[in-house]
């Protein structure tokens, strides 16, 4: 398969948007399945995982290769849910392009602009289709005007419904100017592309007037024509609506009623004829490992030496553990060796296996552009490099968010004390967000995740996949601890036991990070005080202190640690004794400093009937809320409200209590504040008792 006919793309949407329904019509038109699967059936095809199927919810992204008038599709689903939000993050560092749904009912909702950050962090070139055009309130005009008005980028229609809700009858194609009517009885696989009709006309006239004045910015013929009030060429409108696309200037907009069968096959078609191939992307960047300065180029090009980055691992009931990867240059071959480059180790590539969601189709090789999964990786985490053992280099890799919510999880026999460990290793080498730490004082295993949700299916997996039988806790916040003024402090280990003693002495500076960041090292010592060699020591010592703060014992975050001087003795030094000389200065430090607790602010959106608006505001407002704004979608409101995490536990319930069931919300991580002081005091006294 030629290179340029290779597309890379991802589904990427807000909870309950289509995003899984719009896969399944995907595979059943490009002959991959032969029946649809239907969410709420639990029988769709990328909504593998049991629990899946009993929530009707994507939890972990999928990938699946299908074909379209001779292109080859490879394509990932993501999750919708934010507690997922990772997945979709290392789903969108590999591909070349994406594929935004909206729904025409919810329109612009906050993870939509959650996954769309995401695409823009990472360059990703996007369509975007208004779904669910057959639904009671759906509107085709307020859902891209609102898109227009909360995102950067340029959004024109391509595309618009013939008809709305229950009037939805069809798609008017703005490009050529026809009307396509999907025959239902065919499943959608057969349709007629009619005259427009004259009713619509005239709407449809409007929206290709903006479709052919946003594509005569990239052509100066095309702006001619346009400007002369010339009939503008479909080919060159064609070729400037891709160009548009892949340099991010401007996102074609489609429609559809997925679940109706209506409007998959114009994008694929889109997918095809706007996405960027591999060729069309700039080539990525790496560095040699140890010389982050020395910059490596790698192209798409299978002759290239081999390039990769494993952006998932996962455990296979049946074939162990599996390694995804996307290739970016090169040919990576079953049975070879490759470099792992950030451990410097070699692998073996035991076996490539070409995936359909949960199926696996053994390959021979993969090159330049393909999404895979290989068995073999022993060493290798998520976002690792792999390259050729003769041409190495690093990838730039992902960054994730740290875990907000906490539960004490207990085995409830000795016997499931040793599985419980491996299972919770294994969950951990998953998923970068989940974390697991034990806990010296309480004797019990903390695991940390993203929210209840992720936290209730990572307990759930634990019973089901791993049969470990485990008592729960109940969860708690990941509070952190941070410091508020600037200190000087001393940190002096000596230790004489006869024969070779121990000494190591520092002094640090510390101080809040100006730029966010959770922690900075910076050497100071001009002359010597402390030999080089020990420097890598204190700087450990100083994040081991940091691990356990000094106020409840919540981690350290956002410190400045500047080491300004110290001594040694010829003798006794050694690294050990630099380290736990850097672990006291810390904690003698931070104590003098200011320390406060830190708690997550949630970002919430709620979706509530004008008549029950009160009541919520209300509630809002005893859990610590602060209201940003409040905007009428529909029939209702959205109230835009920062919480502090530890007030909405359990809120599903309570806001369905006071709005009998018809209000929704949303919610995600925004950031960490100090918590007020009479709350400080609360919670210290809970973790007395």
């Amino acid at each position: 398969m030629k290179l340029d006919h290779v597309r890379n793309i991802g589904i990427m949407a807000h909870i309950d948007a289509g995003k899984t329904t719009t896969t399944e019509r995907i595979l059943f038109y490009t002959g991959k399945t032969h029946r649809m699967g239907e969410v709420h059936e639990g029988s769709a095809t990328m909504d593998w995982m049991e629990q899946e199927k009993e929530r009707g919810i994507t939890i972990t992204s999928a990938a699946t290769t299908c074909f379209w008038r001779d292109h080859t599709i490879n394509i990932i689903d993501t999750p919708g849910h934010v507690d997922f939000t990772v997945e979709v993050e290392r789903s969108l560092r590999v591909l070349d392009g994406a594929v935004a749904l909206f729904c025409a009912v919810g329109g612009v909702e906050p993870q939509s602009e959650t996954v769309w950050r995401q695409a823009d962090k990472y360059g990703v070139p996007r369509i975007a289709y208004i779904n669910k055009m057959d639904r009671t309130g759906a509107s085709f005009a307020d859902t891209i005007n609102a898109m227009n008005k909360r995102f950067a980028t340029r959004c024109v229609a391509i595309a618009i419904p013939a008809g709305e809700g229950e009037m939805f009858s069809g798609i008017i194609d703005l490009m050529e100017m026809k009307f396509r009517v999907f025959d239902e009885d065919s499943q959608g696989t057969t349709f007629d592309d009619l005259e427009v009709p004259s009713d619509m006309r005239l709407v449809a006239n409007e929206y290709r007037e903006k479709l052919l004045e946003a594509v005569a910015e990239y052509d100066d013929q095309l702006l001619d024509q346009f400007l002369h009030d010339q009939e503008l060429d479909p080919a060159r409108v064609m070729q400037a609506v891709r160009r548009a696309t892949i340099a991010s200037d401007m996102v074609p907009v489609l429609c559809g009623s997925s679940f109706k069968n209506k409007g998959i096959q114009k994008l694929l078609d889109a997918v095809v004829d706007f996405l960027p191939s591999p060729l069309d992307l700039p080539p990525v960047n790496g560095y040699m490992p140890g010389r982050p300065n020395k910059l490596v180029v790698r192209r798409p090009d299978s002759t290239e030496p081999a390039a990769a980055l494993a952006y998932k691992i996962v455990t296979d009931p049946f074939v162990g553990r599996l390694t995804y990867i996307r290739v970016y240059s090169g040919t990576i071959v079953a049975g070879s060796y490759v470099l792992n480059a950030r451990c410097g180790k070699k692998e073996r590539i035991a076996r490539l296996l070409r995936m359909h969601s949960n199926k696996r189709e053994d390959i021979k090789t993969a090159e330049a552009g393909d999404i895979v999964a290989a068995i073999g990786l022993r060493h290798t985490t998520t976002g690792d490099t792999l390259c050729s053992t003769k041409h190495p280099v690093i990838l730039e890799s992902m960054t994730f968010p740290e875990p907000v919510v906490s539960v004490s999880i207990e085995p409830k026999t000795q016997a499931d004390q040793d599985k419980l460990s491996d299972a919770l290793a294994r969950l951990a080498e998953e998923d970068p967000t989940f974390r697991v730490r034990y806990d010296q004082e309480t004797g019990q295993t903390i695991i940390s995740g993203m929210g209840e949700l992720h936290i209730d299916i990572l307990t759930d997996r634990l019973i089901r996949e791993f049969k470990v039988a485990a008592s729960v806790g109940r969860p708690s916040v990941a509070y952190k601890e941070a410091i508020t003024a600037a200190v000087e402090c001393e940190g002096r280990f000596v230790r004489q036991t006869g024969g070779r003693g121990q000494y190591g002495h520092v002094n640090l500076r510390l101080s809040p990070t100006k730029d966010g960041s959770d922690f900075r090292f910076e050497n100071k010592i001009i002359g010597g005080a402390i030999p080089k060699q020990y420097i890598p020591s204190v700087e450990k010592g100083v994040k081991e202190a940091m691990s356990g703060g000094v106020r409840m014992g919540y981690p350290l975050i956002g410190i400045y640690c500047e080491l300004l001087d110290g001594s040694y003795h010829d003798v006794d030094s050694h690294e050990g004794a630099f380290r736990i000389a850097g672990y006291m200065a810390l904690q003698n430090g931070a104590r003098k400093a200011g320390p406060v607790l830190l708690e997550p602010i949630m970002d919430v959106e709620v979706v509530v009937p004008e008549t029950y608006m009160g009541a919520v505001v209300g509630d809002l407002n005893t859990r610590r809320g602060k209201i940003n704004g409040m905007v009428p979608r529909g029939e209702g409101t959205v109230i835009a409200v920062t919480v502090p995490l530890s007030e909405m536990f359990g809120y599903a319930n309570t806001l369905r209590n006071l709005s009998q069931g018809r209000a929704v919300f949303s919610m995600e991580f925004s950031k960490y504040l100090p918590v007020p002081e009479e709350v400080t005091q609360k919670i210290f006294e809970q973790v007395k008792t």
